[in-house]
């Protein structure tokens, strides 16, 4: 369908917010009052993190779990309901390759992106008897977007001052478009970067002990780089 055909009736906005989970009913029974039905459901909300354990309030753990995490499964169990009764539909969920390894000044994100990963994949488990419903998980690398400049710091209302340069992050388009592929296809998990970042995607999953040793040589250089102010291409998110 190209967009020039796309009427108004084609389209509808709806403000939500994940993290105040008794809305995501009525928004689900009015985007299907509008369409009459879901085919696919996004999940794209979410923030991340910049911050050592040790100086971090427990109340940004809390407040990361509960919108990255429960306003995801939140929203998907009124969407799943639905496609249940039509025995159809795609749940992709926008994980991160820190769903899948562990890094310095992220361990709250890096926790609810596991939680993210646990919860898709033993619900792709309970959903056997509906063949045509599928669960998809994107886990995308660096990606040029205003993540950094939203994320959260060791106190909830502090913000990050340097948000550094992301030249050499994946752009957004392929990252977009990369993502449809992967949808389009039906595959459950696609990890989304470019290398180096890949290659320590592969050696986490395959050689865990050596991706452990990388991981803290690389992890020390990034906190004295986060300690002293500097935002760089070692330093930035996965």
């Amino acid at each position: 369908l190209e967009i020039s055909s796309l009427s108004d009736s084609d389209i509808l906005v709806l403000r939500l917010d994940l993290t105040d989970r008794s809305s995501h009913e009525a928004a689900t029974n009015s985007v299907l009052k509008h369409f009459g039905k879901i085919d696919v459901l996004v999940n794209n909300g979410g923030r991340s993190q910049r911050s050592l354990f040790v100086d971090t309030n427990l109340d940004v753990y809390n407040a990361i779990i509960e919108l990255n995490y429960l306003g995801t499964i939140s929203l998907t169990k009124y969407v799943l309901n639905h496609m249940i009764q039509r025995k159809k539909g795609k749940i992709v969920t926008v994980s991160s390759v820190m769903g899948i390894m562990g890094a310095p000044l992220a361990t709250g994100y890096c926790a609810s992106k596991h939680a993210l990963q646990g919860f898709f994949n033993s619900l792709r488990t309970e959903l056997t008897d509906y063949p045509e419903i599928s669960v998809i998980q994107i886990c995308p690398g660096p990606v040029q977007s205003q993540i950094i400049q939203n994320v959260f710091t060791e106190n909830l209302a502090k913000s990050l001052e340097n948000s550094g340069d992301q030249s050499h992050k994946m752009p957004t388009d392929r990252c977009a478009r990369l993502t449809l592929v992967s949808m389009a296809n039906d595959v459950k998990e696609a990890w989304i970067s470019d290398h180096p970042y890949l290659a320590v995607c592969y050696l986490w999953q395959y050689a865990p002990t050596w991706a452990w040793w990388l991981m803290n040589r690389m992890g020390k250089r990034r906190i004295q780089n986060f300690k002293s102010g500097i935002v760089s291409v070692q330093s930035a998110p996965l």
